[in-house]
């Protein structure tokens, strides 16, 4: 994502500081870009009034979305003289997670802004959130949104893999940093790039006598830093901006994102699904529970969504 022209902001009434609303505000200002305010309503006693005919529960369907397109005009008004343009869509859909992608897909936004929410571990695995379903599914990049402010000379964090020969992993983290200094010049922020790398194998210290963990730990990090400073190279960042961090990539981000005050985290998601994403999850998705600021979370090139325009 080097650009953004066209947003799709999901909008939702228990969101009071209309969160992503604001934020996508703030970034059609900066940019130019259009918004769609979205906003999916569903009432399931409505599917389960048998008393009345298919005519009348349309009617009453059709009711709610007016109903809820005027509070939605409402809240938009105060915004339209900040942006080029901001219209409301609401649509009737229960699923919304579905209903937001086939608009990314139907209407080719370049960014999808979401407020975030708490989750439990049991709601997380067993009641996959709408906003982890847009990380895994979403075909464009998903901002989620939190309580920190972006303020001036601010810091963004831009997490990559940088020893990945994968081509895809590649492209991914070049989408990373271009995407990362987009929005530092938007931001007026400070770049920090950071790189992730295992601890040390201590099982293998005790199998092996002969194994030294001290000069494995060290080999290991000079991969990392040699190959993360090619990639800053590459981009024109000074070493003195590279962090390199041992341990899991969910703590480590989360660490540094606490000691930096960071006001936005860009790193990518390769969209899992199914069992393996229940029982694996992705880091942006461990990351959200953790941090007090955005996340943007960006897909590999050529990503195609499992959800289809023509799917129920």
């Amino acid at each position: 994502m080097r650009e953004v022209s066209k947003i799709l902001v999901v909008i939702e009434p228990n969101d009071e500081k209309l969160k992503a609303l604001k934020r996508a505000v703030a970034l059609a200002h900066k940019t130019g870009a259009t918004i769609t305010a979205y906003l999916a309503v569903y009432d399931f006693s409505y599917e389960m009034t048998t008393m009345l005919s298919a005519e009348e529960r349309e009617l009453m369907r059709r009711c709610m979305v007016e109903e809820r397109t005027q509070w939605l005009e409402d809240v938009l008004e105060p915004f339209a003289s900040q942006v080029s343009q901001i219209r409301p869509l609401v649509e009737w859909h229960n699923r919304p997670f579905e209903a937001v992608i086939k608009q990314v897909i139907q209407y080719k936004y370049d960014l999808v802004v979401k407020a975030t929410h708490e989750h439990s571990v049991l709601q997380a695995v067993i009641f996959t959130p709408t906003d982890w379903h847009l990380l895994r599914k979403c075909p464009c990049s998903v901002l989620l949104v939190k309580e920190h402010d972006w303020p001036d000379n601010g810091t963004i964090l831009a997490a990559i893999n940088s020893v990945s020969q994968e081509q895809q992993h590649i492209d991914l983290n070049n989408n990373i940093i271009g995407t990362s200094q987009y929005m530092r010049s938007l931001l007026q922020a400070n770049l920090k790039l950071l790189n992730c790398y295992p601890a040390g194998a201590v099982s293998l210290a005790v199998e092996i006598p002969e194994f030294d963990p001290t000069a494995y730990r060290e080999a290991i990090r000079q991969h990392h830093l040699s190959s993360t400073l090619k990639y800053a190279k590459a981009f024109d960042i000074v070493e003195e901006n590279c962090i390199l961090a041992e341990g899991l990539p969910e703590d480590s981000i989360t660490q540094y994102a606490k000691e930096l005050d960071a006001e936005l985290i860009v790193l990518g998601t390769i969209g899992r699904s199914g069992l393996t994403a229940a029982l694996l999850g992705n880091t942006a998705e461990h990351l959200l529970d953790g941090v007090n600021c955005d996340v943007l979370a960006l897909k590999p090139y050529g990503f195609q969504s499992p959800v289809t325009l023509n799917k129920n």
